[in-house]
């Protein structure tokens, strides 16, 4: 079930996204970025930004988080939906501050501020994200320095990778059905900085599926890709093993090589600080290979 919460959530992020630039930076009322406007009691209902809150050091500001934003492990879970948000049930943690995915009607009602942290597209996203909620948290030197540590580890990754005539292929897998992404998501974009070339673009070349097909044994028998990333250890308990031992795919390149990355299910879906995380151990694979 938790796979198919997430499709669910990046379908929900690409709608959020798809209004634009301006959906990122969204606030209702005045939260101005300066030391003297921190909010003293934050509800957040977005994973992500929970985690970008606690990373900065504003965990103490934040007083409930919606029933999906489980890490770090002393965030305040409660069963608040950031899905299909409740007013009443907000208000009853005295907030004065909301953080979502997208704006949120109602709180104006209840004199409480909104700030929106929509999907990251690139890397630049996240860190203006992190350096927005630093500014409006009173914590804009925690942030800056996340930022900047951020950069450096990423950069110290991509820097060992090392070029190629022909570009790796490679296979995403979400969940056990054979779910995948394009390079249209963040997570293809993440690929694309270590110099990947993925196999399910074609399968979603209309963007019909918005970025997420789902293929199938045949399709990536024929496509045979050099790596096969797995963000299903969690949800799903597939492993290199599972993986190796399924129907055919004995055939595959990456299986044959041992090109199976075991990737942590909640890491590579929240797009927030731990994507160095995601980075460091999808680029030390590629770089070993």
């Amino acid at each position: 079930m938790k796979i198919r919460s997430f499709i669910t959530l990046a379908l929900l992020a690409l709608l959020a996204a798809a209004c634009g630039s301006e959906a990122q930076e969204t606030v209702t009322g005045d939260t101005s970025t300066t030391e003297e406007s921190a909010f003293t009691r934050i509800v957040s209902l977005n994973p992500t930004a929970t985690e970008m809150l606690f990373a900065i050091g504003a965990g103490d500001l934040v007083v409930a988080v919606d029933e999906f934003s489980y890490y770090p492990p002393e965030a305040p879970v409660t069963d608040l939906s950031g899905w299909d948000p409740n007013i009443e049930a907000i208000a009853g943690f005295e907030p004065d501050l909301v953080v979502t995915e997208s704006p949120m009607e109602g709180l104006d009602a209840i004199d409480v501020e909104n700030h929106v942290i929509s999907a990251a597209t690139t890397l630049g996203d996240i860190y203006a994200q992190i350096t927005e909620l630093g500014g409006i948290t009173g914590h804009s030197d925690d942030a800056a320095t996340l930022v900047t540590q951020m950069q450096t580890d990423i950069d110290a990754v991509l820097s060992s990778i090392p070029e190629r005539e022909e570009a790796l292929t490679y296979y995403h897998e979400l969940d056990d059905t054979l779910y995948s992404v394009t390079s249209t998501t963040f997570i293809g974009y993440v690929y694309d900085l270590l110099g990947l070339r993925n196999v399910a673009d074609p399968a979603d070349a209309d963007g019909a599926a918005y970025g997420y097909p789902q293929l199938n044994e045949e399709y990536l028998v024929d496509a045979d890709p050099d790596v096969i990333f797995l963000a299903d250890t969690r949800c799903c308990a597939q492993t290199a093993e599972t993986v190796a031992a399924r129907p055919g795919w004995d055939q595959l390149t990456a299986v044959q090589e041992g090109n199976i990355v075991e990737l942590d299910d909640d890491v590579v879906s929240r797009w927030g600080p731990r994507v160095v995380e995601f980075i460091e151990v999808a680029g030390t694979a590629v770089a070993g290979i």
